[in-house]
């Protein structure tokens, strides 16, 4: 019994000792203290995301959204649960994943894109909504006229880029241009409202507007194609049909020498020629602050919906020439080339 004894004494003070230790190294990463200290001082919490589709435009945004709660204190796996469903482009699976959010009860609900952001607001008047990628939330019904929610548990971020420097590129790149192609899709109201402010603002330049609907990304192929000998450039911005079958359409220029221009990098990178627009990933980080203040206990009602129209010029040369242009000196030397990354 006297060694028994013994034995244990020793045991005892060496689990002691190796208590002290491992307290003492927890003590000196300050990495661990950040860690510790971010799940002790933000309480759990729960954010439901969906967009309308996967392309990299929208990805982009997601991306920059939880990477930004992240920084506020909101990390992934720790100390929230993000639950995020892609309709793949599906009207029906939209309402079904808006009434799924609903019953979840999330802290706050996060749609990307116009048909998403227009299900969940219709879904719910309660659960904080905070939408994002919208291009014109009026035209979608998110907010009136004097940009103030519909509902009282609506807020977000739209990207209603300014249509004119966009018309100016179109004519630096293509000055002899007199129609633009426009390829939409007729069920999404951004795309909608885009083509009546060209209907607008095109024959004050003396141009005209060719627009083809295409209900569907397989149908994106085919109706560039229906462009060919009518339309002299093709513009596009923000069609969620378009964007998922971009490839289709880059590829219909191609063969028709008809040069596109986009509003994201994303698009350029795929095969525009060029794109005015804001960089989809820093938006989903503003979007992601608007989203912390509702988490950190903001009403959303107190939150007021943004606009974010800083506009970066993004090229190609090597699609520009695949498309049958020469960009002029005067763009490249203020742009972005996206063949250099």
């Amino acid at each position: 019994m006297p060694m028994l004894t013994s034995s244990l004494s020793r045991l005892s003070l060496t689990l002691g000792l190796a208590t002290i230790v491992t307290s003492l190294v927890g003590c000196s990463n300050p990495a661990n203290n950040q860690q510790t200290n971010n799940a002790e001082g933000k309480e759990h919490k729960s954010v439901a995301i969906t967009a309308i589709v996967e392309h990299p435009s929208l990805d982009a945004i997601r991306e920059g959204v939880i990477d930004e709660l992240a920084e506020q204190g909101y990390k992934a796996e720790e100390n929230l649960t993000v639950n995020f469903q892609s309709a793949q482009g599906n009207m029906s699976t939209v309402g079904q994943i808006s009434k799924q959010f609903v019953a979840d009860s999330p802290d706050a609900i996060v749609p990307i894109s116009t048909p998403s952001a227009q299900s969940v607001v219709a879904s719910s008047k309660s659960i904080p909504i905070i939408y994002t990628a919208v291009s014109d939330p009026v035209a979608a019904k998110l907010v009136d006229a004097n940009n103030k929610p519909t509902q009282a548990n609506v807020t977000g971020l739209s990207s209603q880029l300014p249509l004119e420097p966009q018309l100016d590129l179109i004519q630096q790149i293509k000055p002899n241009a007199k129609v633009v192609g426009y390829v939409y899709s007729p069920g999404e109201a951004n795309s909608v409202a885009l083509k009546e402010r060209l209907e607008q603002l095109l024959p004050v330049r003396g141009l005209e507007l060719l627009d083809i609907p295409a209900n569907r990304p397989t149908d994106i192929g085919m109706a560039t194609r229906s462009l060919q000998g009518k339309a002299d450039v093709i513009y596009t911005s923000m069609d969620n049909n378009v964007a998922s079958a971009f490839e289709a359409m880059t590829l219909a220029a191609n063969e028709l020498d008809i040069p596109i221009i986009a509003s994201d990098e994303f698009s350029v990178q795929r095969g525009a020629t060029a794109a005015l627009g804001v960089n989809d990933y820093d938006f989903g980080r503003s979007t992601g602050k608007m989203v912390a203040q509702v988490l950190n206990g903001t009403p959303v009602s107190e939150i007021k919906p943004a606009i974010m129209n800083d506009l970066t010029l993004f090229i190609s040369p090597k699609h520009a020439e695949q498309q049958g242009v020469t960009l002029p000196a005067n763009i490249t030397k203020n742009a972005i080339n996206t063949d250099d990354k």
